[in-house]
């Protein structure tokens, strides 16, 4: 299991095919305001790739692009909808079609209350990861490695959570409904982008 550390874009050809687990790192959560300093993504073999961006970045990163960009590779993620609305407000790409472990937990795991991602996996894959450095500057000009292997972590089990889930989703009758969820996500994250943040537009009032 090795991280790997890349500037402005991911090296060409290091990704077997198949589902990619991705997260991101940003400023803040307004994709508007807070700018995209982190992506991170694992094909589950082992190895995380962290794609650094810096202040000023054009983000063109045309492999990493390529990946999020394809429409035959699912992207997992834990909180999609933060993850594609940052990815397309810096990347351009709507980073799809996705599988989100927290929206999948909240169909499933609803005899509690706690979907966070440390909650998951501790659960569903008895591991205790760390989110010490959670709210840390991913803006800094050099990042820690306490920082690197927090990012890391955050991709690294999610091909595994995405298998547990996945056998919970189909005992209890959910997985259409969970689907019908994550095809929504790419749409959640262009409302978000466009204003609609915390409007419910099918509310009645």
């Amino acid at each position: 299991m090795t991280v790997h550390f890349h500037q402005e874009d991911l090296p060409a050809g290091v990704l077997a095919p198949g589902p990619v687990a991705v997260d991101t790192e940003a400023m803040g959560l307004h994709p508007a305001r807070d700018r995209l300093c982190l992506v991170q993504i694992s094909d589950g073999g082992g190895d995380e790739h962290l794609v650094r961006f810096a202040p000023g970045s054009d983000y063109a990163a045309p492999n990493l692009r390529a990946v999020l960009a394809d429409p035959d590779r699912l992207k997992l993620y834990h909180f999609a909808r933060f993850d594609l609305a940052v990815i397309k407000a810096y990347i351009g790409v709507m980073a799809a079609p996705a599988y989100c472990t927290k929206t999948a937990s909240r169909l499933i795991r609803t005899y509690t209350d706690r979907h966070g991602l440390k909650e998951l996996v501790k659960e569903l894959l008895a591991i205790d990861i760390s989110k010490q450095q959670q709210s840390s500057d991913w803006g800094a000009p050099d990042l820690s490695d306490a920082q690197k292997d927090y990012a890391a972590s955050d991709v690294r089990y999610l091909h595994a959570l995405r298998e547990k889930l996945d056998e919970r989703l189909n005992r209890e009758g959910r997985m259409a409904l969970a689907q019908a969820c994550f095809d929504f996500l790419p749409s959640r994250a262009l409302l978000d982008l466009a204003g609609w943040p915390e409007v419910d537009i099918f509310a009645h009032v």
